[in-house]
């Protein structure tokens, strides 16, 4: 017999196997000698009350053997298969790839980007330097954005997929068992690099084709029918299906599409400031303690609140993280945040962003809220002074509109500057999150402090841009044969949802 059952264990007991079973044959009422195993199917902390405690749901195997299991992937070959081009190998053009393998036909992955490992130099350069390539950055490159900004699994999009399947292949991939129990699953930018080179082996192994260094810069179409690519070299790819995963920050694929008359649409988004406190302060507030147990994760934290008719709300927090300079080209400034595996850093990061809506773009153009976007980044660069410098201010001298005299030591490595940060965000976004950081403060106390410094800006949390599609055929309703797919087609927001609409997408090509 096999049942399930949940029960609340402290930080102490909650990661030792006896504990875990004996106090789930004890909620259940079965006899500890005729469970031969168990699993832990989820696992969460809960820092309601006064105790923090982590509630698990336990599998028992009450005489009968666990079975067995196995992650492992195994791709057809499809090298002598009909091409199917993806724009992008990001998590959407990745998992649409390891899909096309399975219904055999073969994926022809085009990225702008480098490999991983020669990605890593231009992200060096970046932070040391302050040199952007706009082909080669935190967003651009095999993996995406996601490689190199944290790796959280964590989604609210069940409907749209099938979750496990895709925390089932990272797993075959070589990602921690962990994120199939954890309540918010979590890889961590020093482990996603070697999965994602996993899966380009295996890509590779089956027969797919990946081509880096390799931007699109034109489409080839036939009677509003798609015929393949151009890219930057000249060189053409021909094919009769072409996935667009390009991510939300390919304004350059934007624009290309616009001068083609394909239809596009401006797309609302949120904008604000990439906040850092000390994670023991955050730890301190969640935990209700003057120090964090080992056995519990750095303390994270969501909060939201309404300012008049518009949500200032945290975005992409990251414990134990670090802040950086997620520029796709000279002359913006973007930040963004990410957290190693151990999420072990002395500070906790999360943007404070605002929701910016159709009605406050100057005009209906569709690359309205794309130019929005770019003149606050650029705003940041002249505030800055030059190179990757952010500028920033102190939590309490931004509510007070006061420019901070010094600013307290900060995970961006580019460095940071003395700035009026109301004076880059447009009033209504730097107005509304001065009144939601006091409400923040009273829902968590502690958090109102001025040895927190706001960094501008957070500008790249979803695309401003949506490229419509049918959704039956997932197809253009312009073009036949162009699947817009994943975040930067406006249809996913962050790893998990933008793999499951590279799933879905390459289930109808």
């Amino acid at each position: 017999m096999i049942t399930d059952v949940d029960v609340r264990l402290s930080p102490d007991l909650a990661f030792q196997p006896d504990a875990v079973r004996s106090a789930a044959c004890e909620k259940s009422g079965t006899v500890l000698n005729d469970v031969r195993d168990h699993v832990i199917l989820k696992r969460s902390v809960d820092a309601r009350g006064k105790n923090v405690v982590f509630q698990i749901r336990v599998r028992l195997f009450i005489n009968e053997n666990t079975p067995a299991t196995d992650h492992k992937l195994v791709l057809p070959d499809v090298s002598k298969k009909d091409p199917v081009i993806i724009i992008g190998s990001g998590p959407a053009g990745l998992f649409a790839a390891l899909e096309l393998c399975k219904h055999g036909k073969k994926p022809v992955i085009l990225e702008r980007g480098k490999n991983i490992r020669d990605r890593r130099r231009d992200l060096v350069k970046i932070t040391r330097e302050g040199i952007v390539d706009p082909d080669s950055n935190y967003c651009f490159g095999e993996g995406g954005a996601g490689t190199y900004s944290d790796g959280k699994l964590y989604t609210r999009s069940t409907k749209r997929g099938d979750v496990n399947q895709i925390l089932q292949t990272l797993v075959s991939f070589g990602a921690s068992e962990d994120i199939l129990i954890d309540a918010h699953p979590h890889i961590g930018t020093d482990k996603l690099p070697a999965i994602i080179e996993n899966i380009r082996k295996a890509l590779l192994e089956a027969g797919a084709e990946i081509h880096f260094d390799t931007r699109v810069t034109d489409l080839i179409i036939s009677d509003d029918t798609i015929q393949g690519v151009i890219t930057s070299n000249g060189k053409e790819f021909v094919a009769d299906s072409v996935i667009l995963a390009t991510g939300h920050s390919a304004r350059d694929i934007f624009e290309m599409l616009d001068s083609k008359s394909i239809k596009l649409e401006a797309k609302a988004f949120a904008l604000g400031l990439r906040i850092e406190h000390p994670q023991s302060l955050i730890d301190s507030i969640s935990y209700h303690c003057e120090s964090r147990h080992e056995n519990l994760p750095a303390a994270s934290y969501s909060v939201v609140h309404q300012v008049g008719k518009r949500g200032v709300f945290s975005f992409c927090m990251c414990p134990g993280g670090i802040i950086a300079p997620c520029a796709t080209s000279p002359g913006e400034i973007v930040t963004n945040g990410w957290s190693p595996s151990g999420r072990n850093n002395p500070w906790a990061n999360s943007g404070i962003v605002v929701e910016v809506k159709l009605i406050d773009l100057p005009s209906l153009d569709p690359l309205a809220a794309m130019h929005f976007q770019s003149e606050v980044e650029r705003k940041a660069f002249l505030a800055g002074g030059g190179g990757q410098t952010a500028p920033a201010q102190r939590m309490i001298d931004f509510i007070n509109k006061k420019v901070s005299v010094d600013l307290p030591e900060s995970s961006y490595t580019p460095g940071i500057k003395p700035a009026d940060l109301h004076s880059i965000l447009p009033s209504f976004v730097s107005n509304a999150i001065r009144e939601g950081l006091k409400v923040f403060g009273k829902k968590m106390r502690g958090y109102l402090t001025n040895d927190a410094v706001l960094h501008a800006v957070e500008s790249r949390t979803s695309s401003p841009v949506r490229i419509p599609r049918d959704e039956v055929s997932l197809q253009h309703p312009q073009i036949k044969g162009l699947f817009p797919c994943g975040e930067g087609a406006g249809y996913a927001g962050g790893i998990v949802s933008a793999a499951m609409d590279g799933v879905r997408v390459a289930g109808v090509v």
